[in-house]
């Protein structure tokens, strides 16, 4: 991961002013002990107004498979992002990023606010998320989770809400020091349109998922 890049030292002055921070992460293709390759997994605090920060995302090379959940696993998603696509990670969801390939790397950036610290201490507790991805393309409930999640399915292509208003290439917002950007720190103001981002998609409620007959990979 390269945290806190910027093209320009002007670039780099206005996103910290912002409180604003922009990153590039790079995950190869790897199977580690059966599961896709993917990051750690992190919640984000709540801000002062008592909404907790977003994060969005755009996906520059390969595919991506983003797997949000909120704290008690009422709403579980995946979310499927080709190269070019957008997704947003609402307040109050936990995620994690997946690399669902075996041989194309995935690259994305995201933006994200930096008056905070991610918390991690819950995924690391619980050993990642609700679900893994397998290489064999099937996701398998995590045992030491409780609850019994639905988990729904949903394209980048298909989200609505944020993604109206944010759009590729996201370092563009940066050069044009758009004011939009403003809701990574204060989400409480588009608390509207954070709740048209993923409608109801594919919902299924096994403990084990085949991807191979769930139309999830990207458009």
């Amino acid at each position: 991961m390269y945290r806190d890049v910027a093209r320009s030292p002007a670039d780099r002055q206005w996103l910290h002013e912002q409180k604003i921070r922009f990153d590039i992460t790079v995950i190869p293709p790897r199977d580690l002990c059966g599961e896709y390759m993917k990051t750690k997994g992190h919640y984000h605090p709540e801000n002062p107004s008592g909404t907790g920060y977003p994060e969005i995302y755009e996906v520059l090379e390969g595919e991506a498979h983003y797997l949000i959940q909120t704290r008690d696993c009422a709403d579980v998603v995946m979310i499927a992002a080709a190269a070019g696509e957008i997704v947003v990670v609402p307040p109050g969801y936990g995620h994690v990023t997946i690399n669902p390939s075996r041989t194309a790397i995935l690259q994305m950036a995201n933006l994200v606010s930096s008056a905070f610290q991610s918390e991690y201490q819950a995924y690391e507790d619980l050993r990642g998320a609700v679900f893994y991805e397998m290489t064999t393309g099937t996701l398998v409930k995590n045992p030491l989770y409780p609850q019994e999640p639905r988990l729904r399915f949903v394209k980048a292509g298909h989200i609505t809400g944020m993604n109206d208003m944010v759009t590729d290439p996201l370092y563009d917002f940066v050069e044009q020091r758009a004011p939009v950007l403003g809701f990574l720190n204060h989400p409480e103001k588009y608390q509207a349109l954070f709740s048209k981002t993923y409608p109801e998609g594919t919902s299924v409620s096994a403990c084990s998922y085949n991807l191979n007959r769930v139309d999830i990979h990207a458009d």
